[in-house]
């Protein structure tokens, strides 16, 4: 049996026909940017998201670094960020001239915790961007008291974790300054193509956000400020908007096949992910970990089960960051070695889930 790790065609393929009426209609509307499909998905993911705005942007990257623009963040000033996380987190905080600073995840989860914020916190310290990674929530109650009382904005990377809630039943993004989401194809909620977006209760905010967006213009041809060119466009806002209709249903099947792999995975040699108690991860990956790396990810591939490694370098270690080679974060650099995402995703069927619990627990680490 062949296992694949994700099988885009076959997601999409359920809503091919779709796709296709939806392009005719676009061409034939002759209106191709930030027209009325991008604003009926805004306002179709705002409320998915329990949130008063959605602002479509070109990708997950600018979303992040949107946000760190419109809350002025730049020079001199410091973000905490997870070291556990993909390279986009840390190059939005760069993209504005601020530096990242990263810190530790917990043994665990993997994710940020309110602890780890805390001791990093200097008179530099103007944001905080937990990562809700593989689909799993950070600890949003004890985050948010940190970045309430030392008056920090609390920016989201939910690049992961569409329609993921926090322990208190609230969906990623509608808490916080604001949140930024990828809709990278691959995502649990992705287009066929590269799109974004960003989520915030705030009036003000999304107002100067849209601008940004647009060349940093509210009204054409009148620039109030030095934006750029990040923007949703019409094709990727209709493919969106039949998506979302199915990201619910998704998600569950996610999790019944993730419940399914912690039930039934019984190898002793492999470490199964966990996650903040009380929350619901959308389970954008399954990452295992195993100490024998290699070797395990040999033998899955002579079984024909496909995996992949989110993400063998963390930031702090990348060739790109050389100011932060002499960080330590033990837990994160231990973990890169480890990490294997098994397969997972709507289209799996019961007998390809079956066999990758029977060929898992058949390794002998």
């Amino acid at each position: 049996m062949h296992v694949p790790f994700l099988n885009l065609k076959a997601i999409n393929d359920r809503d091919a026909d779709a796709f296709l009426g939806a392009m005719r209609d676009l061409i034939a509307s002759g209106h191709y940017i930030n027209g009325q499909k991008l604003s009926n998905f805004e306002a179709e993911y705002a409320a998915y998201s329990q949130a008063k705005h959605c602002i479509g942007v070109g990708n997950g990257l600018d979303a992040l670094v949107l946000i760190l623009r419109a809350a002025g963040i730049g020079v001199g000033d410091e973000v905490i960020v997870p070291a556990n996380t993909f390279i986009a987190s840390f190059l939005a905080i760069s993209a504005v001239g601020a530096s990242p600073v990263p810190v530790d995840v917990d043994s665990d989860t993997l994710l940020i915790s309110a602890v780890s914020i805390e001791a990093a916190i200097t008179e530099s310290t103007k944001a905080v961007m937990p990562v809700h990674l593989f689909g799993h929530v950070c600890d949003m109650q004890g985050i948010r008291r940190v970045t309430d009382h030392h008056h920090l904005y609390l920016i989201e990377d939910a690049a992961q974790a569409h329609g993921a809630k926090d322990a208190d039943g609230h969906v990623v993004g509608s808490t916080s300054f604001a949140a930024g989401f990828s809709f990278y194809p691959g995502k649990n909620l992705g287009a066929l193509g590269d799109g974004g977006a960003i989520v915030t209760q705030d009036d003000a905010l999304a107002e100067e956000l849209r601008a940004l967006r647009n060349y940093g213009a509210k009204v054409k041809y009148v620039h109030d400020s030095k934006g750029t060119n990040s923007r949703l466009d019409e094709l990727q806002a209709a493919i969106l908007s039949i998506r979302l209709k199915h990201l619910e249903d998704d998600n569950i099947q996610r999790r019944r096949i993730a419940d399914f792999y912690l039930r039934e995975i019984s190898n002793p040699s492999i470490r199964l992910p966990r996650f903040v108690a009380g929350t619901e991860s959308v389970w954008h990956l399954f990452v295992a970990r195993v100490q024998n790396r290699d070797a395990f990810i040999q033998y899955l591939e002579a079984k024909s089960v496909q995996t992949l490694i989110h993400y063998p370098i963390p930031c702090h270690k990348q060739h790109c960051y050389p100011e932060l080679q002499d960080i330590d974060c033990p837990v994160s650099e231990v973990a890169a070695n480890e990490v294997v995402s098994l397969p997972i995703s709507p289209v799996l069927t019961v007998p390809q889930v079956e066999y990758v619990v029977e060929t898992l627990n058949a390794w002998k680490g």
